[in-house]
C-alpha cells in the first residue's frame, strides 16, 4: 500500500488529470503531473509540473525520482515511456492496456478473443481494401483511424447514399491504416465504468445512457432505460476486461444497445472517463477517487448511487450559461480552469440531482 503523504505521478494535464489530482488531495496524496503544458488544468491543483514531452527521457526520469506510482490520464501517452517507467516504478494501468486502447484493430480483436461482441469490423490499409469492406457491409459504414482518434475526430461516415466514395473517405482520415466499422442500428448507447485492483478485487458502477452530438458525449444519465439484463452485461463485459488485461485503476467502456436484446462494445478507455462524471455528485465514492484508491493499495470504496442524476458537459460557449445554472437547486458545478473557450472543448461538467434514492 502507498501510504498517505507519498507522491502520484500523473502523465497528462487536463482536466481527468485535475480532478485526480484533486480526489488524490482528499486521500491524503501529494501529485506530480507531466505536461508539455506549463498552464494545463491540472497545474492548478497539482504539486508540482514538469513542463515537457511525454517522451522526455530527462522528464520521465524526473517524474519516476519524485513518484511513489504513476498512472495517466488518457490513452495516448507513449507506450514507450510507460514501459520505461515500469522499470523503476509501478505504472498502473499497466502498459498493456495503453497498447491495446490505442489501435482499434487490436482492441477489436483483444474485445471479440475475450467473447466481448463488437460490430462487424474489417481493416482498411488503402482505398482498394476499402472499396471491398464497404461492399461487404452494403456500402455503409464508419472509417475510423486505427491510431489517435478521439471526440469523433479521424472519422468518415458512409451512408449508402450516391456520391460517396471510398478515395474521398479514405482521403478524409488522411488516408492513414484504418478500421471499417459497420453501422449499428442501436436504440441507445451506454456506458460502464469499472475498477480493479492489484489483488483483483472488482467494483463496477451503475451504467450509464449517453446522448453524444458532433462526436462528442453531450451527456450522461442514470439509470438507464435499458432492460436490467443488458445492463448485467455490460458489467460482465467490463470485469472480463478487466480481468483479460490484468488492471489496475479505473476504466471506461460503450457500449451499443440494440432493439433485440444484444449488445455491441464500441471501445474502452483506460482510464477515468467522461461517462463516469457523475459519480462525483451521485455516489459517496467517485471514479477519481477509486482510480486513487486502486493504483495506491487502499480497499475499493462503494459504488452505489445514492441519486438518481442526469450529467451534462458544458462545451465551448456553454461556460456562459455558468451563472444561470448555479441557481439551479441540485446542481452540481465542475469547472476546469481553462482560459479560452472554443467549439468543441470541454470547459466542466454539471450534474444534475434528479432524484434522492
Amino acid at each position: 500500500m502507498i501510504s498517505a503523504g507519498s507522491t502520484i505521478g500523473i502523465i497528462g494535464g487536463g482536466q481527468l488529470g485535475r480532478m485526480l489530482a484533486i480526489a488524490a488531495a482528499r486521500l491524503g496524496y501529494r501529485t506530480v503531473i507531466l505536461e508539455p503544458q506549463a498552464d494545463c488544468p491540472a497545474a492548478q491543483v497539482a504539486n508540482e509540473v514538469i513542463t515537457a514531452a511525454y517522451d522526455d527521457h530527462d522528464a520521465l526520469e524526473r517524474l519516476a525520482e519524485l513518484s511513489d506510482v504513476i498512472t495517466y490520464e488518457f490513452e495516448n501517452v507513449p507506450v514507450d515511456s510507460a514501459e520505461l517507467l515500469s522499470e523503476t516504478k509501478s505504472v498502473f494501468p499497466p502498459a498493456e492496456a495503453l497498447k491495446v486502447s490505442q489501435d482499434r484493430v487490436t482492441e477489436k480483436r483483444f474485445l471479440n478473443k475475450l467473447g466481448i461482441q463488437t460490430a462487424q469490423w474489417r481493416v482498411v490499409e488503402n482505398e482498394v481494401e476499402l472499396e471491398a469492406a464497404l461492399l461487404a457491409f452494403g456500402g455503409k459504414g464508419i472509417l475510423k483511424t486505427r491510431r489517435f482518434g478521439y471526440d469523433g475526430k479521424g472519422q468518415a461516415k458512409f451512408s449508402g447514399v450516391p456520391g460517396e466514395t471510398a478515395k474521398a473517405g479514405f482521403a478524409a482520415v488522411g488516408n492513414a491504416p484504418s478500421i471499417l466499422e459497420a453501422l449499428v442500428d442501436f436504440t441507445h448507447e451506454i456506458s460502464v465504468i469499472a475498477a480493479r485492483d492489484e489483488a483483483g478485487n472488482i467494483r463496477v458502477y451503475d451504467i450509464a445512457e449517453n446522448v453524444h452530438k458532433d462526436g462528442i458525449l453531450a451527456s450522461s444519465t442514470v439509470p438507464v432505460s435499458v432492460s436490467s439484463t443488458m445492463a448485467g452485461l455490460a458489467a460482465d463485459a467490463a470485469r472480463k476486461l478487466l480481468e483479460g488485461l490484468n488492471y489496475v485503476g479505473v476504466l471506461g467502456m460503450e457500449f451499443f444497445a440494440l432493439a433485440n436484446g444484444t449488445l455491441l462494445a464500441n471501445e474502452f478507455a483506460p482510464r477515468v472517463h467522461n461517462s463516469g462524471h457523475w459519480t462525483e455528485a451521485a455516489c459517496a465514492v467517485s471514479q477519481f477517487e477509486q482510480h486513487i484508491r486502486a493504483i495506491t493499495g487502499l480497499p475499493l470504496g462503494d459504488t452505489r448511487r445514492h441519486s438518481d442524476c442526469v450529467m451534462e458537459n458544458l462545451i465551448g460557449d456553454d461556460i456562459a450559461r455558468v451563472p444561470e445554472i448555479l441557481k439551479e437547486s441540485g446542481a452540481v458545478v465542475h469547472l476546469y480552469g481553462k482560459a479560452e473557450a472554443r467549439p468543441g472543448r470541454k470547459m466542466g461538467h454539471v450534474t444534475r440531482i434528479t432524484k434522492r434514492l
